[in-house]
């Protein structure tokens, strides 16, 4: 009984790698910019190759053979996700980092309710946004934020420079339909007025939900770089770096790396009985 008590775990000394490098490394700012700048180019250069469909994909369609919601006379819109897409939660990921704890729905909440001012527009997206406005394309933020937090997220907007959002308007969050935190249905009632000429964000989810039924992550990583859905990158589909969290941080060994693809060392492998 009794004994010496546990020593208190130790705080960390720098953040993440992964927070390193999306929250302080130019090379994720220049990826941002480069993301943006080409969605911008995209949109009021090419004004999103003037198409007949958008690129929100259809209901009942599939990612190997897709169809797309038909724009008719609708005005167009970008539809952009929030959260390390459009905005950059330094406050929140700082004191995950420095406690070491993991991700807590409860302190996320907090955090949406009262980490507004503690948060920066990602590199390259207010004057993306600014641009795009400019040239009279509505701007829909998309975001698994909770609905009865609308105001909070509105005001972290405007406070990152990123402009006003009207909930139910140019603002649709979690709870504003019964998908919970499935995109499709906001997508669709966002299409249904608006002709969407490109998306941004950080997660496959951003873009359908039909990446999160397939069940391995060889062939979620198949769906997104082949067939018809491959054309879209850069091309409606525009895609933001996040290796701190999300659907992409999955797979063991077997999964990441094919068997016929890994490499020994030869100093670090015994000599065979044949070769001596």
């Amino acid at each position: 009984m009794g004994g010496a008590p546990e020593a208190a775990p130790q705080a960390p000394t720098a953040p993440p790698a992964t927070m390193q490098y999306l929250y302080g490394s130019g090379e994720a700012a220049a990826l941002g910019v480069q993301a943006w700048q080409a969605l911008v180019d995209h949109v009021v250069v090419n004004r999103g190759g003037n198409p007949e469909d958008s690129v929100v994909l259809a209901a009942g369609t599939t990612l190997t053979a897709p169809g797309f919601v038909r724009c008719g006379d609708r005005p167009p819109a970008v539809v952009v996700d929030i959260d390390e897409t459009v905005l950059l939660n330094l406050g929140y990921e700082y004191a995950e980092a420095v406690s070491g704890a993991p991700f807590d729905p409860e302190r996320w909440t907090r955090w949406e309710q009262s980490g507004a001012d503690k948060v920066v527009a990602a590199p390259g997206a207010a004057a993306a946004v600014d641009a795009l406005r400019k040239a009279g394309v509505t701007v829909v933020f998309n975001s698994n934020r909770a609905a009865a937090n609308a105001a909070w997220t509105a005001y972290a907007l405007r406070a990152a420079g990123l402009g006003n959002a009207v909930h139910g308007q140019t603002l649709f969050l979690a709870g504003d339909d019964a998908g919970g935190s499935a995109k499709d249905g906001r997508r669709a009632t966002i299409a249904a007025k608006y002709c969407v000429i490109a998306m941004a964000g950080d997660q496959l989810g951003d873009f359908s939900d039909l990446f999160a039924a397939i069940p391995s992550v060889a062939e979620r990583r198949a769906a997104a770089a082949s067939g018809p859905i491959a054309a879209l990158w850069g091309r409606g589909w525009f895609l933001l770096p996040n290796p701190v969290y999300g659907s992409a941080l999955k797979g063991g060994f077997d999964d990441v790396f094919p068997s016929d693809k890994r490499w020994s060392d030869p100093a670090t492998v015994p000599a065979t009985e044949g070769a001596r």
